[in-house]
């Protein structure tokens, strides 16, 4: 993260900012030498007049002192970037810097990345399409000029150019030249980027790579804190990839960087003479679908294996599964007066269910990533079909529990199977059906889970996927194989039609819930077609109760037409709407989530709470209402000038899936709060003790942490002066 305004709290408390940046002179040496004596700027421009609505370059010029240096986008381990704020006329804008590649500048124990000697700074400016006769450009330029003292220095530059043809202006074009010469070329590569224990692994895919004459190589990140600047990076060189290994900053936080951005530096050994050459990557991939790395140690696989089956079995506790699971032991207190082996038959039948939908399901996830899709766990969510056709679903099972028809013998029987063989391919339909309705659901150690999973490679992610699937169908498995647990279930009896009835309720309010996710995924038209679709579906079940061939074949072309509902569903997408910040029926602010945003505020120093949620997680449905949106969470969020953003994953959003995937997570909910340069991961299951607890944690980290840097590069300035 850049590190905005610290020449400005050199001004303003000379004491204050000796701690903050370790970077000052001696007194006497301050009263002798100033920014200014050591560089001197100029503002340049490309064209000599301007044309109307045609882009020109300008830029600003650095000339420092011998063995002086300021700083690059990202100073290193010290420093601070050069800056240049625009005063422009009405309907001009101005672009981002265009970095030179700089050098890396060993101090004491560290290294910074900067320029020594002569710099342009190229700056893109866009005019509107009618300009006046004679324009005015203003740059307000800071900077930071270091040897082994530090001093900061600014200027305000003007420029006025008239209004023209656009021409070229002789007697700048060889420094313009010389200033592209010096820029880093977009890479034509692709890269992606994997964590380790105590880093990364930057994969390049190179083709025509010649080991032989790669002399060195290096990668300079855009974010200030990813890495530590001094370290080796240990390079690897097979056909057609590079690799290097990054150790992770101090400061950084665990897992996967904000940005990921940076420049790759080779130098070549061509005939004799070291060539060097950067390529510029605005952004690399994450880990997940990267070349993956060699897979964790056995330890680390073992844990996350264990944490998914105790989050699979907490599975069963969260209310999109509970009613499907009530169901099925509804049934097999029907089968009580079976033999053992018939009721570990259907236990089994369920598990196997269960297993190859979470197989399946992870061998898809894992395959998509692996083609590039931005994508995670509870994916086929965001596809409105699905949603629809998990509705239409849930509304038979519920009309059969209530009688509306029964299926018995011949179809997938709640509780009684589908009906060869003992009703077992109906326990086996009841496992895919628990697997499908857990996705919305998030439990207790299944993202940490899940997240490592992910960065596997395919066979264990896809063991850790169906160890989560084990713990989902363990309870009803126990139930089978245990005959002390099996005894323990109350005796059939006419109880059980009043239960069966009753569960069908939840099952409806379940369908309900569905048609609101779904309202947020298509159109108004597509949402019509869908509640058509569900009384086409209550019409041919009931169609279905009557008796005769005509009642059945009724049914089916009901069903039929129901099925032309749901094209007309899922061809409606919704039309996203503008990210705006809304008010939260708790009264607070919410701003939405945006990649920029966030960074902007970070850039601030601003704390901000994210939430990253979608509307058909249930999990994050309840920790919003019972957390985050109590009284003590609210106040605590004013009383430290919180900024609270949610991100919505309800549709397919890859901004969301990188911020996901950076934590380690592979969906929602996600909860992150950045305080004082430190963030952290709250739990996915919340309340409001708990998140009082992180926000606390959090100040006082960062409060040590500060104190600790201050501390830190206070000792390296007395280390460095003469």
């Amino acid at each position: 993260m850049r590190r905005p305004g610290f020449f400005r709290c050199l001004k303003q408390a000379a004491l204050a900012a000796a701690l903050a940046c370790g970077l000052v002179l001696p007194a006497q040496a301050q009263a002798q030498l100033s920014g200014n004596d050591l560089v001197a700027a100029t503002l340049l421009a490309e064209p000599s007049d301007i044309r109307g609505g045609e882009p020109f370059w300008v830029g600003v010029r650095l000339r420092m002192a011998e063995h002086w240096h300021t700083y690059w986008r990202n100073p290193g381990d010290s420093g601070l970037a050069t800056e240049i704020r625009w005063t422009l006329p009405a309907g001009f804008t101005a672009g981002p810097i265009v970095w030179p590649v700089p050098e890396r500048i060993p101090v004491a124990h560290l290294v910074n990345y900067g320029y020594e000697g002569e710099i342009l700074l190229l700056t893109q400016i866009t005019p509107p399409a009618q300009v006046p006769a004679q324009v005015a450009l203003k740059a307000d330029v800071n900077w930071l000029v270091c040897q082994k003292e530090c001093i900061p220095g600014e200027a305000s530059l003007d420029l006025a150019l008239p209004a023209g043809a656009g021409m070229a202006n002789p007697a700048t074009a060889a420094a313009f030249a010389t200033a592209r010469q010096g820029i880093a070329q977009p890479s034509p590569w692709s890269a992606r980027m994997a964590t380790t224990t105590d880093g990364y692994v930057l994969h390049v895919a190179v083709p025509g790579l010649r080991a032989d004459r790669i002399h060195s190589a290096a990668f300079l990140p855009h974010q200030e804190a990813m890495i530590e600047h001094a370290a080796a990076q240990p390079m690897q060189v097979e056909a057609d990839r590079l690799t290097l290994t990054l150790k992770r900053g101090s400061f950084a936080a665990a897992g996967l960087p904000q940005q990921t951005g940076g420049l790759l530096v080779l130098t070549e050994d061509t005939g004799g003479t070291q060539q060097r050459q950067a390529f510029e990557f605005t952004e690399i991939a994450y880990g997940a679908a990267a070349p993956m790395m060699a897979a964790a140690d056995g330890a680390a696989i073992l844990q996350a294996v264990v944490l998914a089956m105790l989050g699979g079995i907490l599975l069963n506790l969260m209310p999109c599964v509970f009613p499907v699971l009530s169901i099925k032991i509804l049934a097999l207190v029907g089968h009580a007066g079976a033999g053992r082996a018939q009721m570990r038959r259907h236990g089994l039948a369920y598990t196997l269910g269960i297993l190859l939908s979470f197989g399946a399901l992870a061998g898809l996830l894992l395959g998509l990533r692996a083609a590039g899709a931005q994508i995670g766990w509870g994916f086929q969510l965001q596809m409105p079909l699905v949603i629809a056709v998990l509705a239409y679903l849930l509304f038979a099972m519920g009309l059969s529990l209530s009688g509306v028809f029964h299926i018995g013998g011949r179809f997938a029987g709640i509780g009684e199977g589908l009906a060869q063989r003992g009703g077992y391919q109906g326990s086996f339909f009841t496992g895919i059906l628990a697997a499908v309705v857990a996705t919305p659901c998030t439990a207790p150690f299944m993202g940490a889970a899940t997240g490592f999973a992910l960065t596997q490679p395919a066979a264990i992610g896809i063991a850790i996927f169906l160890a989560l699937g084990f713990g989902l169908a363990l309870p009803f498995l126990m139930l089978t194989f245990v005959p002390q647990l099996a005894d323990r279930l109350p005796r059939p009896g006419i109880w059980m039609e009043r239960v069966k009835q009753a569960l069908a309720f939840p099952l409806y309010a379940t369908v309900a819930w569905l048609i609101w996710v779904l309202s947020q995924q298509v159109g108004q038209q597509g949402l019509l077609a869908a509640m058509l679709g569900l009384v086409l579906v209550a019409a041919a079940a009931w169609s279905f109760s009557l008796q005769g061939r005509a009642a059945a074949i009724g049914a089916a072309a009901l069903l039929l037409v129901a099925g032309g509902a749901l094209y007309g569903t899922a061809r409606d997408a919704a039309v996203p709407g503008t990210a705006v910040a809304q008010v939260s029926p708790a009264g607070q602010t919410v701003e939405a989530f945006s990649r920029q945003k966030l960074d902007r505020l970070l850039a601030q120093q601003q704390p901000v709470f994210v939430n990253m949620t979608a509307a058909w997680c249930i999990t994050c449905m309840v920790n919003e209402r019972t957390a985050l949106s109590s009284d003590r969470v609210q106040q605590a969020f004013r009383d430290r000038n919180i900024v609270y953003m949610k991100g919505d994953w309800t549709n397919q959003d890859p901004d969301i899936t990188r911020v996901l995937e950076q934590n380690g997570r592979s969906g929602v909910p996600l909860y992150l709060f950045y305080a004082g340069g430190q963030s952290v991961v709250l739990p996915q299951i919340l309340t409001p003790a708990i998140v009082l607890e992180h926000l606390d944690l959090l100040d006082r980290v960062g409060a040590r942490g500060q104190q600790q840097k201050s501390a830190s590069l206070s000792n390296l300035t007395r280390s460095v002066q003469p």
